[in-house]
């Protein structure tokens, strides 16, 4: 059964905004006393925190399906609906938020961090809430908004200050033993280690986080034995330092010729340029160990890395070790510039911003882009012939009929808002004053609408704000 997981691929449903409500005050001696239709709740995010006690993807691993709760629908007597359940996952420090697509999202580092990775859909709003002066009592409701749905990889890069690499069974797993509390799996035979194991090291006022990574073999840049998967928890890492086995029994093989093999792994990987290295020379406890071990010292401090020949089981140049890693480190950060503070910025809305775009596609269709329209046809029952002739009005007063004329859209031709598509028909009274009929019904949605009485009305009405002050009535 696996223990450690790096990489999953999750899931994520927000929850959906409850319906608005459609009702109508009864009571005694109030047998018409208005809409008093709820909205409904809005549905619940899901948010990934950091939280420093978690370091797997494990969970993850085991249940990739997650689901926030879904906001209820409003009801009468101006009852809201609850909102649902916002849904947190904690995960690891040094969690990368990408899409499928390699796109990143976020960069989750530093405890309590927070990014929420799909937002709940809004509730819609009740009769209630749609009445005005003209519309006194509304037919109709709005339905509510679905939740973001979508899939994210997650993918951890451990958070170390000093990153151990070399070749299988260099002695990196125990080195971090004896630098640090961490018991990690030690075994005389290559790729004991498969996952990273983190320890923290202090020495005297400075106190700093190894990594003991798997080890890396020549390929490794380009995914040759699990390459990829280990060289990237070393991105984050201060220093690098190489553990070499000095005992080595392999024919082929010394410290100068390791420390190149997997030089030239990490230059292939890329970004690990400017980091300060420095050479471990291990297992001097062996008598050959030693032995090679001052030799190929000069050999290897020639590249201007300090040089420290140990032995983790008789733990000789461990003390001195500790303290050069703890001032590398130290140094490190403090040349490293202060991040610059997150700033606000805010970019008001340009006046000729019209909220939309119209766009026309090589089928012909002409395809409407924009927040506020994609979100009222959400929101629209398409059964419900009073709320269509709702959305006709809001579409117009933001002036989209106008820019779909302006950009050559004849009547019938194939109009997209987000998933819905309509063949277009320019609404003749779409927009202006009217006063609404039969509730859950719009006159100007039926064909023989300019022969109704309210149209006449309506048109009479127009006629009468038209005429000149000195026409006689």
């Amino acid at each position: 059964m696996a223990s450690f997981v790096d990489r999953v691929v999750l899931h994520v449903q927000a929850g959906n905004g409850g319906h608005g409500c459609v009702s109508i005050l009864r009571e005694k001696f109030k047998p018409l006393g208005g809409p008093d239709g709820g909205n409904g709740g809005h549905g619940g995010g899901v948010t990934l925190v950091v939280d420093p006690s978690v370091h797997t993807l494990l969970d993850f691993h085991f249940r990739p399906h997650v689901k926030a709760d879904n906001g209820k629908g409003g009801a009468g007597s101006n009852r809201d609906g609850a909102n649902g359940a916002g849904l947190t996952l904690r995960v690891p420090n040094g969690t990368v938020v990408q899409t499928t697509d390699g796109e990143v999202l976020a960069d989750l580092v530093g405890a309590g961090t927070a990014y929420e990775v799909a937002r709940g859909g809004r509730g819609g709003r009740g009769n209630a809430s749609l009445a005005n002066t003209r519309r006194r009592a509304p037919g109709f409701a709005e339905l509510g908004e679905p939740g973001e749905a979508l899939d994210v990889v997650l993918e951890l890069k451990s958070v170390a200050d000093v990153g151990l690499v070399g070749f299988p069974s260099a002695g990196k797993s125990s080195l971090i033993s004896v630098l640090s509390a961490a018991r990690p799996k030690i075994a005389d035979y290559p790729f004991t280690t498969l996952v990273p194991n983190l320890g923290v090291v202090r020495a005297g006022d400075h106190s700093f986080v190894v990594a003991d990574v798997p080890g890396l073999i020549p390929g490794a840049a380009t995914g040759r034995g699990l390459g990829l998967e280990f060289l990237r928890h070393i991105e984050r890492c201060a220093v690098l330092a190489h553990v070499v086995d000095c005992a080595t029994l392999e024919s082929g093989r010394d410290p100068v010729s390791d420390i190149d093999a997997i030089e030239a792994e990490l230059d292939a990987y890329g970004g690990l340029e400017d980091r300060p290295r420095i050479a471990i020379l291990n297992k001097i406890d062996v008598p050959d160990g030693r032995d090679l071990a001052e030799i190929v010292q000069a050999d290897v401090a020639a590249r201007g890395w300090p040089v420290f020949e140990v032995s983790a089981v008789t733990h000789e140049g461990l003390r001195e070790l500790t303290f050069a890693l703890g001032e590398l480190v130290a140094a490190h950060w403090a040349a490293t510039p202060e991040p610059e503070p997150t700033r606000i910025v805010l970019r008001p809305r340009a006046v000729d911003d019209s909220g939309f775009t119209i766009e026309a596609e090589a089928d012909g269709a002409f395809v409407v882009r924009g927040a506020k329209p994609e979100r009222w046809v959400r929101q629209t029952n398409f059964d419900n012939e009073e709320a269509v002739g709702y959305l006709a009005d809001r579409l117009a007063r933001l002036g989209v009929e106008d820019s779909l004329a302006k950009a050559g859209a004849e009547p019938g031709c194939l109009v997209r808002i987000g998933s819905f598509e309509f063949d277009w028909q320019p609404a003749v009274y779409a927009g202006v004053e009217f006063t609404p009929g039969q509730r859950g019904a719009d006159y100007r949605l039926d064909e023989s609408a300019t022969r109704t009485p309210a149209a006449e009305r309506l048109a009479a009405r127009k006629a009468r704000r038209q005429r000149p002050d000195d026409e006689p009535g």
